[in-house]
């Protein structure tokens, strides 16, 4: 059976054992049906009056708060997979078993099989996780345990194959379902007639696309049920093992959905194209989707105006960009109109969802595409000819020679107002000039008048910023003139919302990262002979760039560490594409003479050196310190008192000093200097609450608390802890606790109390830990010897896997043999390891709360240091919510959110009218065109000097707000197989999950070299960077 040849853990023995037992849930499979795929499985029936469901017993007395969460966490659970098998069974009975049971036919078997393909072994596989939940809820009040029965059903290679199955036929069955309601009104009509008899109401559809969503269900109780289970339990590791199990089960079923989907909508594209070599391109092994997403293409006339607009189809590869036509088909017959509502018996637009044809309009290169915001549109190359997407003669330039294009012209009307402001400012002088007195005519007014365009010159810089969020600009090459130029047209697209428009920006920029030579390709599997092709997420090589000046070489690189700053003047499209706000420090030494400091400033796509400072002993460890927050001092903070110190940054030296420098901008201004009693040195630092952990070479642990309402450190407060006789190499902070090493244990050192509890991590006491790196409830170790990684439980600190880091002799250098970890970083669900050869590996953990469990093959990098690599530092940064906020008034009845910007002024609301030039752009002239406050002629009689209608009143802003329209309950709004409409999210929900996060690791060691090209390699001795950027997460 093919579940036991992949390694079932129960296997064909323990079957084989049930049905000699005869067991009496288990039946043979009755092979009467000649036509039923033989799949492999052993087919099982469950007898519900010998295994009824599990039922909770009713709640004992005298149990705590977090056992009554536990027992209702419980009872969903039980509830969920209940109504989770009664679907399957629905769809069986209802649907798949009348089709097959029709006289005359209303599909053919070989239509029917593929449709409803794998779904029995899906009930099957539910159906002894049911038998066996109910054992376990019956003895519920006896062990309070389910996480291991989590790890021991879902764990098999049976659910994965089964699933994975039927996740990647699902669109194919979809296909197969539409064809068939298209073909066959005896099939529409039996699915109209299903649905309605329902009582629920659910489509077939609704119905099939639970499978998909079932492992998300099961993540979240479990996590909700950790949540609530106390350190020490003895069901907490089983639960974190069992987030792990579910997690990488539903990564790789995300996985193996998402090349199905883009494999098929590449397909659906090629079928479109009339164009030869464009469909010989698309049907290339090497193309890969990368994005694809319906917006909406906007055509403006000279004055701004909309002239037209129409939705396209944008698909993004790894090498092109393409825009196609949405051609989507309608079915006439007694089926009304898909984006009606229905008037009669459901139809077929709500029984499946109904596949758009498309129809290419142009593609382009992907390097020669490039994102233009309002007010940049400058041609970037003297003999180009721009011209407006949709337009048919060329669009004017003005007499300053720039190019003017999208709604309305803002940028040109925003160089209006500064040269209005110039003309007003010498009216002014020269009324000052003025011999005579008059009562509406004077410097005051004219004062007034400055400050009221000085105001709409900084709303005109807001709305081009707005206009900016949703609005993506393109300039695409077309075809050259007639004289040989080449031409460039713009076009101008709506996206959805502004995390949409970010999401185009980032992948464009990434995608062209993507073709340099460095990452063709950039990563290789060594598991498979390098088969595998890497995935776009993968981390790119975005830079590299030394860290010294030349005459400095003879420094050694030490440690570096992120500060994060955020930067207010980022623009939005430079927050898509830069780095994560912030700077990085970069600390070396040389003998024992001097160190150096390097800052990078990280606030665009390249790192920029901005600060150099030497010190006076090289630098061993660098740390970021954070300001404690506590509620009085966040009341203190908000009555405008003068904060503290803020955030700092602590630097440890060979001498025995620890430095204590400000970290709020670039002047790193040092405010305190110490020295450890016994003048050790400093090999590590990490901040634990109000302490400061500072490891020493003599094996102690020297301690510090903060001085009394200040936030730098009392030297005068230290305490020793006593690890061992070897050096302290590494500190890490565990919840309350820090881990300190010390040659081949580990000790854990608690809080304020200091007691420390010591167990070995490696048999060999010669042998030292010199990386820890902790991810959910594990830790990763890595050793002065070997290649090996060990995993360690945080609370039971138990031993739960260990990893050899394999790398092809082919990449050593001559006279290496093994290779040796020499730094260590979890990031973004990887597990970055440096070796001393300096090549890097990076290997795919879980992202949860579970154990960082190796899940899957390690994929070494073909970029490479030519030393060891010295750090490795994640960057990471979340995006100002000021990005993410769609400003109504820009979008008009596309926003969904126009009431939460109620603080803004009156006056900033009134400006904001329809600045997309849509045919409501007439309201323009009823807002606040110039309006002041008059100083000293407020006792003038009349009203004050306005360009608003009398009639306008505030009251028109209210239209401004707009209610929440319901969105997809599966949160894919752009997939077109998903149709089943719910309640949209709530605003408090939408902004949640609106965090856009931007992460790039950073390397540091000797020189560059291209593992699959020697020749291609910098000097060796040169200290250097290199920056991967990783694609931002929402």
């Amino acid at each position: 059976m093919k579940a036991a040849r992949n390694g079932t853990k129960d296997g064909l023995e323990k079957t084989k054992i049930a049905m000699m037992r005869k067991v009496s849930f288990l039946s043979k499979k009755d092979c009467t049906d000649d036509t039923e795929e033989d799949s492999g499985y052993l087919d099982v029936t469950v007898s519900e009056l010998k295994h009824p469901p599990p039922q909770l017993s009713p709640m004992p007395e005298g149990l705590s708060s977090q056992q009554v969460v536990r027992r209702h966490i419980l009872s969903s659970i039980i509830q969920s997979e209940r109504s989770y098998l009664d679907s399957l069974k629905r769809i069986l009975l209802e649907y798949k078993k009348p089709l097959m049971e029709a006289e005359p036919r209303i599909l053919s078997l070989k239509k029917i099989q593929p449709v409803f393909y794998r779904l029995k072994e899906i009930l099957q596989c539910h159906s002894m996780f049911q038998i066996a939940l109910a054992s376990r809820v019956a003895e519920w009040d006896h062990t309070e345990k389910i996480g291991d029965l989590f790890v021991a059903s879902f764990s098999k290679s049976m659910v994965l194959d089964v699933y994975s199955d039927y996740v990647n036929n699902f669109t194919n069955a979809m296909a197969l379902i539409k064809k068939a309601c298209m073909s066959k009104p005896a099939f529409l009509e039996f699915l109209k007639k299903k649905q309605a008899a329902s009582t629920d109401r659910i489509t077939l559809y609704g119905l099939m696309v639970k499978p998909i969503q079932r492992f998300p269900q099961f993540i979240l109780l479990l996590q909700d049920m950790l949540k609530n289970t106390p350190v020490g339990h003895q069901d907490r590791l089983p639960l974190q093992l069992a987030l792990t199990e579910l997690e990488t089960l539903a990564e790789k079923l995300n996985e193996q959905k998402r090349l199905a989907e883009q494999l098929a909508e590449i397909h659906q594209l090629t079928r479109s194209v009339s164009d030869r070599n464009l469909s010989k391109q698309l049907n290339s092994d090497q193309k890969q989707l990368i994005l694809s997403e319906t917006l909406i293409e906007t055509v403006f006339g000279e004055k701004g105006q909309v002239l037209k607009s129409k939705e396209r189809k944008v698909f993004l590869l790894n090498d092109m960009l393409v825009c196609a036509n949405i051609n989507v088909k309608y079915i006439e017959r007694g089926i009304d109109n898909i984006f009606e509502e229905p008037r009669g018996p459901p139809d077929i637009s709500s029984l499946v969802p109904i596949g758009p044809k498309y129809a290419v309009k142009w593609s382009a290169p992907l390097l020669q595409v490039q994102v233009v915001e309002v007010g940049q549109e400058t041609p970037q190359h003297k003999d180009s000819v721009y011209q407006q997407s949709g337009s048919k003669r060329l669009s004017s330039t003005n007499s300053q020679g720039k190019l003017f294009l999208g709604p309305p012209r803002l940028y040109q009307e925003l160089q209006e107002l500064q040269h209005d402001l110039s003309v007003v400012e010498e009216v002014t002088l020269l009324v000052g000039t003025m011999q005579g007195s008059y009562q509406n005519l004077n410097t005051t007014v004219g004062q007034d008048w400055c400050m009221a365009l000085q105001r709409l010159i900084r709303i005109k810089e807001d709305e081009i910023q707005c206009a900016n969020k949703c609005r993506l600009r393109l300039m695409v090459p077309g075809k050259p003139d007639k004289s040989g130029r080449p031409v460039s047209f713009t076009v101008v697209f709506s996206t959805p919302s502004p995390i949409s428009k970010i999401s185009w920006v980032n992948r464009l920029h990434l995608a062209k990262i993507a073709l340099r030579e460095e990452n063709l390709p950039g990563w290789v599997c060594v598991e498979d002979d390098e088969k595998t092709k890497p995935p776009f997420w993968c981390p790119l090589l975005a830079c590299r760039l030394p860290v010294f000046t030349p005459k400095m070489q003879d420094l050694k690189l030490q440690a570096a560490l992120y500060n994060p700053v955020h930067c207010s003047l980022l623009g939005f499209s430079a927050a898509s594409t830069s780095l994560p706000q912030g700077y990085l420090w970069v600390a070396s030494g040389c003998d024992d003479s001097h160190g150096q400091v390097e800052i990078f400033s990280l606030n665009r796509p390249t790192p920029r050196s901005v600060k150099s400072f030497s010190l006076g002993s090289p630098v061993l460890c660098l740390e970021y310190i954070t300001e404690p927050s506590t509620d009085e001092e966040l009341e203190i903070q908000t009555s405008e008192v003068p904060s503290k110190i803020g955030n700092t940054i602590c630097v440890g030296l060979l001498d025995g000093n620890i430095l204590v420098y400000g970290s709020v901008d670039t002047a790193a201004q040092c405010l305190l200097t110490f020295c450890n009693p016994e003048c050790c040195p400093v090999l590590c630092l990490k901040q634990s609450t109000n302490f400061l952990f500072a490891g020493l070479s003599n094996g102690k642990v020297a301690v510090y608390n903060r001085k009394s309402g200040e936030g730098l450190w009392d030297p005068d407060s230290c305490r020793h802890v006593v690890i061992g006789c070897a050096p302290v190499l590494k500190l890490l902070q565990i919840d309350e606790c820090v881990w300190a090493s010390c040659a081949n244990q580990v000790s854990v050192i608690e809080g304020s109390s200091l007691r420390t509890q010591s167990f070995e991590v490696h048999p060999n006491p010669m042998v030292g830990v010199t990386h820890m790196v902790r991810a959910g409830g594990g830790v990763w170790m890595a050793f002065s010897e070997g290649s090996s990684l060990r995993l360690f439980h945080t609370e039971t600190l138990e031993h739960l896997q260990e990893i050899n880091i394999s790398t092809p002799s082919a990449y050593l250098s001559p006279g290496q043999k093994t290779v040796c970890v020499t730094s260590l970083l979890i990031c973004q669900g990887l597990l970055w390891v440096g070796t001393a050869q300096g090549i890097i590996v990076t290997l795919p953990v879980p992202r949860l709360e579970g154990i960082p469990k190796i899940t899957g093959k390690g994929m070494t990098s073909l970029n490479a240091h030519n030393g060891p690599v010295e750090f490795l530092v994640a960057t990471s940064s979340i995006l100002s919510q000021d990005f993410l906020k769609r400003d109504s008034a820009m979008e008009g009845g596309d926003s969904s959110s126009g009431a939460e910007d109620k603080e803004a002024t009156d006056s900033f609301q009134e400006s904001l009218q329809q600045a997309d030039g849509s045919p409501q752009a007439e309201a323009k002239a009823k807002g606040v065109l110039l309006q002041y406050h008059l100083r000293s002629t407020s006792q003038l009689p009349g009203k004050l000097l306005t360009a608003r209608p009398e009639e306008t009143s505030d009251s028109t802003q209210d239209s401004l707000e707009h209610t929440l329209e319901d969105g997809s309950i599966y949160e894919l709004s752009d997939d077109p197989e998903v149709w089943v409409k719910g309640p949209g999210p709530s605003s408090k929900e939408a902004g949640r999950r609106e965090k856009v996060t931007s992460t790039a690791v950073i390397s540091g060691g000797k020189g560059f070299r291209r593992l699959a090209n020697s020749s291609n390699s910098s000097d060796s001795n040169e200290n250097m960077l290199m920056v991967w950027q990783l694609p931002i997460t929402i």
